[in-house]
């Protein structure tokens, strides 16, 4: 999966089920601050890109991310078979 294929469905996430308008989610986007979603609402969206990242995803790997890019630069090498 590229980065833009990650981007897309995580921006589906954040519409469909934080109900945040398409237009606002961008790359630099920062969760916490504009999208108003807390620790919880991170462990939501993880558990949503399951169904696409093979593997088991750590929920702690969020504790550092801030802006939608942290996001797909976290989940990446999930994608890829590299994740540590």
């Amino acid at each position: 999966m590229t980065k833009e294929e990650i981007f897309e469905k995580i921006k589906n996430i954040l519409v469909t089920k934080f109900e945040i308008a398409e237009d606002d989610i961008k790359l630099e986007s920062n969760m916490a601050e504009e999208f108003d979603l807390d620790s919880i609402d991170f462990i939501d969206l993880v558990v949503d890109m399951k169904n696409w990242i093979p593997g088991k995803i750590n929920p702690d790997i969020f504790k550092t991310v801030k802006t939608v890019q942290d996001v797909v630069d976290t989940l990446y090498p999930y994608t890829q078979g590299q994740a540590q």
